[in-house]
Formats: C-alpha cells, sequence, structure tokens
C-alpha cells in the first residue's frame, strides 16, 4: 500500500494541476497525510527548475496552514479525530512518549526538528502542540522557520545545481537533516540539564 502511495504522488508531478497538488500533499501531510510533500516537490522543481523558488513558496504556505490544522485538531479533536490518525498510522505510542517526555522548550524543538527533518514525523509534532496548547502564534512563527528553511534550501540546492543533485538529495539529505536533528536535541538536552 506504501508503494502504491508513493507512484500516485510521483504521478501528480507529470500533471499540469501539479502546484495544486503539491498544496493539497504539504496541506495534509502536516496534519494527517503518510507521504512527505517533498517526493512532488523534487520532480516538480527539477522539471521546472526556474520555479524552484515558487514551488517552495507554496509548499511552505501550504504546510504551515497544514500544520495550523494539526494544532487545531490537537486542540479541540483529539480524541475523536488526532487519536485514531495517530493509531492508524501506528504513531501513537510514539505520540504518547512525546506528550510525556518534555514541557514547552521540547516542544518547540520538536516542531524545528520535524519541519527540517521529518523527525518526528510533522503530523505528530504539530497534532501534539495542539494538545499540550502551545501558543498558536508562537507555533506557526516555528512551523514558517522550519518549514521555509527546508523548501528554500532544497529550492537553492536545485537551482544550483541542477539534477546531479537530485540522488544525493534522495538519498542523503534524510540522514544529514536527521544529523543536523539529533545534533539539536543534543544541544537542548545539554542547555536544559547540564548548564
Amino acid at each position: 500500500m506504501l508503494r502504491r502511495l508513493y507512484d500516485w504522488t510521483m504521478s501528480l508531478a507529470a500533471r499540469k494541476s501539479a502546484e495544486a497538488w503539491l498544496a493539497i500533499i504539504a496541506f495534509v501531510e502536516s496534519s494527517v497525510f503518510l507521504v512527505p510533500a517533498d517526493v512532488l516537490y523534487l520532480p516538480m522543481a527539477l522539471s521546472r527548475p526556474k520555479r524552484a523558488y515558487r514551488y517552495a513558496i507554496v509548499a511552505t504556505v501550504a504546510s504551515v496552514l497544514g500544520g495550523v490544522a494539526g494544532w487545531y485538531i490537537g486542540y479541540y479533536a483529539y480524541e475523536t479525530i488526532a487519536k485514531p490518525i495517530l493509531e492508524f498510522y501506528g504513531k501513537f505510542d510514539e505520540f504518547e512518549a512525546l506528550r510525556t517526555s518534555g514541557g514547552m522548550g521540547f516542544i518547540l524543538l520538536m516542531l524545528i526538528t520535524s519541519g527540517l527533518s521529518h523527525l518526528p514525523p510533522i503530523k505528530v509534532v504539530t497534532i501534539l502542540a495542539g494538545v499540550m496548547h502551545v501558543n498558536i502564534w508562537i507555533f506557526v512563527l516555528s512551523a514558517i522557520v522550519a518549514r521555509g528553511a527546508r523548501f528554500l534550501f532544497l529550492a537553492w540546492l536545485l537551482r544550483t545545481y541542477g539534477e546531479p543533485i537530485r540522488e544525493f538529495i534522495e538519498k542523503r539529505l534524510g540522514m544529514l537533516a536527521a544529523a543536523g536533528a539529533a545534533a539539536l536535541i543534543l544541544l537542548y538536552i545539554l542547555i536544559r540539564y547540564v548548564f
């Protein structure tokens, strides 16, 4: 099922309505969808490099709006909507562990790391931010910074290096982003518990 979902998402990049699909997938990825918008963004930006930044802005705005939807789901509809979504994707235990593991600073750190590297998945953190009653404006600002940085960095890479960077991005960027996220988490732990 996951492979078919990925293939379907990739097929959207060739359509005339690809930009609208990018916005839809970026929106739902941040609250309920499994496949990240990157799988549609990358082929679109590679096929039309001059529009890479435009696509990055579309993906960022839609992702932030989807994050706000996830926040509202967590804030107002945890039991009726959020919990079944998390259970469906097998993320409920991860969600509960995050929910009990830290305070507001930890949640904001998770917003940034998930926005940059999908660790933990963005939908888990947006819902968690709502459940934890993170201030909506702080939430929106951190989502803009994290998601915007990710998509604009990808746009810069694709405009600067073109097709050769695609393989690197697809194979190694997740690992590099995960290393960056791990460094942020380690920095948070050091500041919080050591200093």
